[in-house]
């Protein structure tokens, strides 16, 4: 599969069936977050894989969507508030934990596994669940398994409406 098709395909999943999801899959999702490309290299994230069912009732609680504990695995997308802004006035980690995650549900696409990035969640209870450092910041959560659904696409704004060349 080419990444192009993997955009096109890959959908947010809801259902997960409780089959265990296999190491090396897991293992290759991880990888795509270890290789992404992050601000001068510094590499200053951290991937919580938590499959722990009393800790992951936790994390449902935190971001008030029971769905996430359907799946087998339940992926924490942190980094670290330590490297500052870039010059475009933009914080180093929420970009590149962004672009890890993004990395990471292509991936899992490619490997048959469904994911679901959640933005919307309790912060503070997530860190204190999984005793997450200060300066440390929980940017994104995912579950990750096999998918019971195959949702249609939703609908996506025409490219003339996205795209302009030269100027605003």
């Amino acid at each position: 599969m080419d990444v192009l098709s993997a955009i096109q395909g890959r959908r947010s999943i809801r259902k997960y069936s409780d089959k265990l999801v296999e190491d090396e899959k897991l293992l290759g999702v991880l990888e795509a977050a270890r290789l992404s490309p992050s601000a001068r290299n510094l590499q200053e994230w951290k991937f919580i894989v938590v499959k722990d069912p009393e800790v992951k009732e936790k994390l449902v609680k935190a971001a008030d969507q029971p769905f996430i504990g359907e799946a087998p695995i339940i992926l924490v997308c942190c980094g670290e508030n330590t490297s500052g802004i870039m010059k475009c006035g933009q914080p180093r980690y929420t970009i590149d934990v962004s672009i890890a995650t993004a990395y990471m549900v292509l991936e899992a696409y490619e490997q048959g596994l469904g994911t679901c990035w959640l933005g919307s969640f309790d912060e503070d209870m997530v860190k204190k669940t999984l005793d997450i450092s200060e300066n440390v910041r929980v940017v994104a959560m995912t579950p990750l398994g096999y998918p019971l659904e195959s949702p249609s696409q939703r609908p996506r704004k025409e490219l003339k409406e996205i795209i302009s060349y030269d100027k605003y």
